[in-house]
Order: C-alpha cells, then sequence, then structure tokens
C-alpha cells in the first residue's frame, strides 16, 4: 500500500467532517457536498454546495471552500494545502483545484456514486473529448487580431505576477 492510501486517524477525522458538512447542508435545503481545506494539520476553510441557495452554478463546495481558503489566507495560491471532499471533484472542481495548487485531494463519495443520484459528469467529460464546433454549446474560434492584444501586453509587463 502507498502512502497516499495510508489515511491516518487525521485524514479520516478530516473525512468526516466533508460527510458531516454535506450531511447538514442538505438538511438545510442544499447539495450532498461538503469540503475541507487543510493547512499543516489546520482547518483552513469549509464549503458546502450552495447552488440553488445562491443561483449560481459555479457554487460547488470545492469551489466555496477555494474562495474561503485563499480570503483567509491572502492568496491564490494553496500549494500547501490538502482538501477533503465528500465526492469526486467534479471536472470544473477539479480544475480549480489544479488551478490552486493543491498538494492532495482526499474524496468520499465517487463519480459512479454521483451518477446513482443524477450528478453526473459523463456528459462533460464527453464533451471535452469533442472538437469544439462539435460540442452541444459549440465552441467557435475567431480569429481575432484584438484578442491577441492583452497576451502580448502580458508577454512584456515587467512586474506581473505569474500564476
Amino acid at each position: 500500500m502507498d502512502k497516499f492510501n495510508a489515511l491516518t486517524t487525521v485524514d479520516e477525522m478530516f473525512m468526516d467532517m466533508a460527510a458531516e458538512l454535506a450531511e447538514v447542508n442538505v438538511s438545510e435545503g442544499g447539495g450532498p457536498f461538503g469540503a475541507v481545506i487543510v493547512l499543516d494539520g489546520t482547518v483552513i476553510a469549509t464549503g458546502v454546495n450552495s447552488v440553488t441557495r445562491d443561483n449560481d452554478p459555479t457554487a460547488h463546495a470545492e469551489v466555496n471552500a477555494i474562495r474561503n481558503a485563499c480570503a483567509a489566507l491572502g492568496t491564490f495560491k494553496l500549494d500547501q494545502c490538502v482538501v477533503y471532499s465528500s465526492c469526486e471533484p467534479c471536472p470544473m472542481c477539479l480544475s480549480a483545484l489544479y488551478w490552486a495548487g493543491v498538494k492532495r485531494i482526499y474524496y468520499g463519495n465517487t463519480k459512479e456514486d454521483a451518477d446513482r443520484i443524477n450528478f453526473s459528469d459523463k456528459f462533460i467529460y464527453q464533451q471535452l473529448d469533442k472538437p469544439p464546433v462539435e460540442r452541444a454549446i459549440p465552441c467557435i474560434h475567431v480569429n481575432s487580431k484584438r484578442a491577441i492584444k492583452a497576451f502580448e501586453m502580458w508577454v512584456d509587463k515587467n512586474d506581473k505576477i505569474t500564476y
């Protein structure tokens, strides 16, 4: 068994916390997802799914936890943080966790478990494999000379903060 499969009692405690957040959220009218972000053994932030409550399709547990953690730490990088999620992150949340640079993600329910309760990501994964113009929401490249200007400005900017 590798080091990532050997859960400690502390890992189990944080996983239970994520699961409890999801349970409480369901009882309060939210979605069945919770997330905890930990830095050096200390909870930095939590998040629950508030999509319907906030009328925000991006308000998934992990995204809300990322927002809360970044605000608490005053940074956009969470490279020393560990995430505990009640469910395997969806493509959007997984992307956000990669952008945040977290060092590890533990999750409870799988994407197959989520699929069984009508929270399926299969469609998104299938869409990502298609050429952009053939997706259900066609993505059309516009060869705009204006669009590249911001990229050129970025390349030339001396005081930029890379991310």
